[in-house]
């Protein structure tokens, strides 16, 4: 790593890996290929995030300026820990909401909020913030989306995020767990959830410029009209996440919550 960071100058914030052009691209390539054999390991689909998500974060980081909301989050910072959402106190909060739902999310999946790798590869300290925030809201969007944590979830979540953040890395991983798909799954892929990623930004929702912890007592339903929040059509919703849908229906029957691997 050492080598790696000749000539890429001094550190700018902790935990900061200050890297040249050329070690960028190799961190990168490596990260990459790795990432598509196994498109849920969150400290590679990072590692690519970071190295190749400069102009995106920048671009991230102006639309979060123009928005009320969005300068607060730049301006507060707050991080999402274990320490400042304790679990006791998301479970205490009223069964529809969304700070209920976000605890039993993380309970049932064994996740933890302290488990998200710190950013390392990012040169400029608020772009690097962006790429925190990005990464600590992400189990939130599955919450929001009534997407589990399977490889059909995440790549129907990769692919908003990739139209909501401008990553490189999202379009990547999404691209690259689709290949270790069934046929029927990526079929549900190019008929739906691509075309319902793209009407979330037709709708033109900003996840990004949410102040989430100011919002975990409101019921979820509530949230999601208001962010113009939609299930993915014709592809089942789980019924544990189902619950304060934007609609109340089940969306038809599909594979999204069995294909555990």
């Amino acid at each position: 790593m050492r080598l790696l960071q000749n000539g890429a100058g001094a550190a700018r914030y902790r935990g900061h890996t200050p890297l040249s052009g050329p070690a960028r691209v190799l961190v990168a390539a490596d990260a990459a290929l790795r990432a598509i054999l196994d498109p849920r390991d969150a400290r590679l689909v990072g590692v690519v995030g970071e190295a190749t998500g400069g102009a995106a974060l920048a671009q991230m980081r102006r639309r979060m300026l123009r928005h009320p909301v969005g300068r607060a989050v730049l301006r507060d910072r707050p991080l999402i820990t274990s320490a400042s959402m304790p679990l006791e106190r998301l479970r205490a909060m009223p069964p529809d909401s969304l700070g209920a739902s976000y605890a039993r999310f993380l309970a049932a999946n064994h996740f933890c909020p302290d488990e998200r790798a710190a950013v390392q590869f990012v040169d400029d300290p608020e772009d690097a913030y962006v790429m925190t925030r990005y990464r600590q809201v992400h189990d939130i969007w599955h919450v929001l989306y009534a997407l589990p944590p399977s490889l059909l979830g995440e790549v129907a979540l990769k692919w908003v995020e990739a139209i909501q953040t401008g990553l490189p890395m999202c379009a990547l991983a999404a691209i690259g767990g689709s290949f270790r798909l069934k046929p029927s799954q990526r079929a549900q892929v190019r008929e739906h959830v691509l075309p319902w990623a793209a009407s979330q930004v037709v709708a033109d929702v900003d996840l990004m410029s949410v102040y989430y912890e100011r919002e975990l007592d409101k019921p979820l339903p509530v949230l999601r009209r208001e962010l113009g929040i939609v299930f993915v059509p014709n592809v089942s919703v789980p019924d544990d996440m189902r619950a304060g849908g934007p609609d109340g229906q089940v969306h038809g029957k599909g594979e999204l919550n069995d294909v555990r691997q």
